[in-house]
């Protein structure tokens, strides 16, 4: 079963997708990812009981409110928001695989005061499979993906690995 971090890395870098996958893992290098587990740990600290983490498998969902079928995904920011979209979304895929339907999701995005409902339609779900196949693949693979470079390179966490012999 392929997580929700896997899911949010192939939109966001294939790279990523596979060195994560691979058991390289930078995230305890990253000031960004710090920053969005204390956020984590300290935002929505009075939620009921009924909020609670919930894991299928290897996955781990922030919040899921039981009584009215809500999944909560706490990020730090908008920034990459189609793959948090996704992930939520995943996770809503997944709760109707283990006979949970009606689930929906809200993204909340504590320091913008924002959230952001989100619903699994029939074409998401026929994505959702191609997604699983293609991340299965390029985790498959016994090659490392190409790097390319976008703007989201010099935040991320694979920064200096990826680009150690840069000139």
């Amino acid at each position: 079963m392929i997580t929700g971090t896997q899911l949010n890395y192939l939109m966001v870098c294939h790279r990523k997708l596979w060195l994560f996958s691979h058991g390289i893992q930078m995230e305890h290098n990253s000031e960004l990812v710090e920053m969005g587990k204390l956020i984590h740990e300290s935002t929505y600290t009075d939620r009921p009981e009924r909020f609670q983490e919930l894991e299928i498998g290897p996955v781990k969902i922030d919040f899921y409110d039981k009584r009215n079928k809500v999944i909560h995904e706490v990020k730090k920011s908008d920034k990459l928001e189609e793959s948090h979209v996704w992930q939520v979304k995943y996770y809503i895929w997944l709760m109707e695989q283990t006979g949970i339907v009606g689930v929906t999701g809200i993204l909340e995005y504590p320091k913008l005061r924002q959230t952001q409902e989100v619903l699994l339609t029939d074409l998401d779900r026929v994505a959702l499979g191609r997604m699983v196949i293609e991340i299965e693949k390029i985790v498959a693979s016994d090659r490392c993906p190409p790097l390319v470079k976008t703007g989201k390179c010099k935040n991320c966490s694979y920064f200096d690995f990826c680009f150690s012999g840069e000139e």
